[in-house]
């Protein structure tokens, strides 16, 4: 059976295009029922004072997105990579599309798969959707090959080994900010210095719980991406929408190394093009 290179290319990229770029740093949280959280994105300040540093899976798809519009596919794959190791779906769905079509990377459907898969692990339709074709794409070996080979990916980049260790950051990157000590300091100022001078901005912006809290981040995430509204693209139907992953559970492995990248300054507004 032969593969369709171009299938994904025109439905799964518009949909990581236009929602993981505009998500790049968090986004507000639509409850209408509360004001949300300003966008960490619109304000600079909140970048330098290090958001981003504490929150990799939002730094380092930044970083991909960038790059992968850039035409820097090897950058960005490995971006990507990295950023799938903190747990975001998103970023496993952009290294599944890149084995797909051969960007930055051999062409392998199989890895495709098993990146589609990890980024389908939450339930997410879109991704759910893309994993189906992919799989009704591969080859009796290539399918035995896939479950062979994904659990050791889903070792290092499942929820069960990735979800522990980006909440370890956050507990991290809460006890070291101004103010944590104590729960949450609205009263905090956060000087950042600058060319021209120390600046200052309120803890309440940094410090918002829904940045920090973990079962909170993800609630966040999983409203985000379940049934993402990205305007008129048409992602279809497909029988086997509701198929669990394929690929037998594995040990977590928690503590494996990061993948590594060669690492910029984060980017601030106005830089993405």
């Amino acid at each position: 059976m032969m593969p369709a290179p171009m299938l994904c290319a025109s439905m799964i990229r518009p949909l990581l295009l236009s929602i993981a770029l505009s998500l790049a740093v968090a986004a507000p949280f639509a409850q209408a029922a509360e004001t949300p959280p300003p966008d960490p994105e619109d304000n600079p300040l909140l970048i330098t004072a290090g958001f981003l540093d504490h929150h990799q899976d939002l730094k380092y798809r930044m970083h991909g997105m960038q790059a992968y519009r850039k035409g820097r596919y090897e950058d960005a794959l490995r971006f990507f990579r990295r950023a799938g190791f903190f747990a975001d779906k998103p970023s496993q769905g952009m290294v599944a599309e890149m084995y797909w079509n051969g960007q930055g990377t051999p062409r392998d459907p199989v890895q495709a798969y098993i990146w589609m898969d990890l980024a389908a692990e939450r339930g997410y339709r879109g991704f759910l959707l893309q994993r189906e074709r992919y799989w009704k794409a591969l080859s009796e070996a290539e399918r035995a090959r896939a479950v062979e080979e994904g659990q050791v990916l889903y070792a290092r980049f499942g929820d069960a080994a990735a979800k522990p260790r980006y909440e370890h950051q956050l507990r991290i990157g809460k006890s070291q900010m101004t103010g944590s000590r104590t729960g949450f300091n609205r009263g905090v100022q956060i000087e950042i210095p600058g060319p021209d001078g120390s600046q200052s901005i309120p803890g309440s912006k940094f410090y918002d719980d829904r940045y920090w809290d973990a079962k909170k981040y993800w609630a966040w995430q999983d409203k985000l991406w379940m049934k993402p509204r990205i305007g008129k693209v048409v992602i279809g139907e497909i029988e086997e929408t509701g198929t669990p992953s394929r690929i037998p559970e594995t040990a977590p492995e928690v503590d494996a190394p990061e993948p590594q990248v060669n690492d910029v300054e984060p980017p601030g507004p106005g830089t993405v093009d």
